[in-house]
């Protein structure tokens, strides 16, 4: 993130608005994973589609979801640190911010 601002944006940028195509628009998003050869069905990836909630990023505290996963891997041995030291040393909300505030149109 450090070394290439530009690209993380970029890509951040990308991930939202696939999830905002996802939840907008599910019947193109479900033809292009088909027509890309990411499932061979339709009516599965429509169905996947509409079950999840790609709409709900907008809504979500990412810090509260950082902490909740950690809190999780945690448990399951997977990492040592607290969650607070994981959002005290590598959380920075910048990046997210920004494109949530380009993105609210």
């Amino acid at each position: 993130m450090r070394r290439h601002p530009v690209a993380t944006k970029r890509t951040l940028r990308a991930i939202l608005k696939a999830a905002d195509i996802c939840a907008g628009q599910p019947a193109v998003a479900a033809r292009r994973l088909v027509d890309g050869g990411f499932t061979p069905r339709y009516d599965h990836a429509m169905q996947t589609l509409e079950d999840n909630g790609y709409d709900r990023w907008r809504e979500y505290n990412p810090e509260d979801t950082l902490r909740f996963y950690a809190l999780r891997m945690r448990d399951a041995g997977m990492i040592k640190a607290t969650p607070q030291a994981i959002i005290a040393a590598g959380a920075n909300w910048h990046f997210l911010d920004e494109v949530k505030r380009e993105l609210k149109a």
